[in-house]
């Protein structure tokens, strides 16, 4: 299997087009989950550690739907798309930015 490089970012700190859209940066896929996953900066006793913490990566992996989507994302790594050695770079955007997601996911 690929491996995967997730990208977190947050809509809210892209640059705009003309439009007033947000411009997310090239990635292979580009998955919006501000409806999906929980905002780990809800919790407050974890706001000053980043996604490679345990303790972030299980408040935001306990959200409902959180591991499908990890899921649905190391499917879409394996799928023919360009050279088998280069990994698949996919964004997850949120209204912040996002860290309790690992920052390279194996899948």
């Amino acid at each position: 299997m690929r491996p995967i490089h997730l990208i977190s970012f947050g809509y809210l700190h892209l640059p705009t087009g003309p439009d007033g859209q947000p411009i997310p940066l090239a990635a292979d896929r580009i998955e919006d989950v501000r409806d999906r996953l929980r905002d780990p900066a809800a919790v407050r006793d974890i706001l000053d550690l980043d996604g490679l913490d345990p303790r972030v990566q299980d408040v935001v992996l306990a959200t409902p739907g959180a591991r499908e989507l990890l899921a649905n994302l190391a499917g879409y790594a394996n799928l023919p798309a360009g050279p088998a050695a280069s990994p698949s770079a996919v964004q997850v955007g949120s209204t912040e930015v996002l860290t309790g997601l690992p920052k390279d996911t194996p899948s």
